[in-house]
């Protein structure tokens, strides 16, 4: 199967980082393409984006200032099929990646994929205070899996996206 394709270029504000594609993102060669993902509804009900896009309006968000690659690009059914040197070759192509798109934010999109690239045991929600992010001058924000498996309310998921929209300085949509 396919890779899917990162969308990433020079200034973007926020570069959402996942763990890997689905295999309905592979299938289709977008991001956040399984419909039981909610992803394009987060962003939008946390005013990131002006309307509901779809998966296949991934590329679309380049003109909005974001983008979107994975630590791992191969698509599994989860995570747990990751493995370790997909890993380890991941978190050095993420840090090359970063270092020069240089986004102002890196989104890591679940706990998961941030202490994956980072190495570290634990991280809050929202911006990594007080921590050297990984890659110098790319702010770190780790945010719920979008994963329609996640029990966290989708409220409260909501409002950590919210930070971000805050931060850009975006009007809310």
């Amino acid at each position: 199967m396919e890779e899917v394709r990162d969308h990433l270029d020079h200034g973007l504000q926020i570069v959402f980082i996942g763990f890997n594609p689905s295999i309905r993102s592979g299938e289709l060669g977008h991001h956040y393409a399984n419909p039981r993902n909610n992803f394009w509804r987060i962003l939008h009900k946390s005013g990131l984006t002006p309307r509901l896009y779809e998966a296949s309006e991934d590329g679309e968000l380049l003109k909005l200032g974001y983008g979107f690659t994975n630590i791992v690009a191969r698509p599994t059914v989860g995570a747990e099929d990751i493995t370790r040197e997909e890993y380890t070759k991941g978190r050095e192509l993420l840090r090359v990646k970063l270092e020069e798109y240089r986004p102002e934010i890196a989104c890591f999109v679940g706990k998961g994929v941030y202490t994956e690239f980072s190495r570290r045991t634990t991280a809050a929600w929202g911006f990594q205070e007080g921590i050297a992010p990984v890659v110098d001058g790319v702010r770190e924000f780790v945010a719920p899996s979008s994963s329609g498996l996640v029990r966290m309310p989708m409220p409260e998921i909501i409002g950590i996206y919210s930070q971000l929209r805050k931060f850009t300085g975006e009007q809310e949509f």
